[in-house]
């Protein structure tokens, strides 16, 4: 007997984000202690921001609500993806690793604002 999926588990997308959550957990464990209360719980926030509007965006019934959910999620995003870079101006982030996280949050970017499109395009 399989267990009941959400709809938001079914989205793609969805599971992108969930993962690359996962790999920016993995840097902010090496930020310093005294970062804990600062940039590694804010960058842990910003990413974990991406994917629960993602899945709050499939829980509305409006197709306005869900593109509002998929910008918030695209903001997110953004957010990380700066303070990763900040961490990384700080010597918390390796070259490398900032390229890892830019490309595929670079992708992530492209499927949300994707996403966004089509949900407002089928509003009008």
């Amino acid at each position: 007997m399989q267990a009941f999926q959400f709809p938001f588990e079914e989205l793609r997308l969805w599971q992108e984000a969930r993962a690359w959550v996962g790999g920016v957990y993995l840097l902010a464990r090496h930020f310093p202690a005294d970062e804990r209360f600062e940039l590694t719980s804010q960058t842990n926030r910003a990413a974990v921001s991406v994917p629960a509007n993602l899945a709050e965006g499939c829980g509305r019934t409006s197709l306005k609500d869900r593109a509002d959910f998929s910008q918030i999620a695209y903001a997110s995003l953004l957010e990380t993806v700066n303070l990763l870079i900040i961490a990384a101006d700080q010597g918390f982030v390796s070259p490398a690793d900032l390229g890892i996280q830019r490309d595929q949050s670079a992708s992530m970017c492209n499927r949300i604002n994707a996403l966004r499109k089509s949900q407002v395009a089928r509003t009008a």
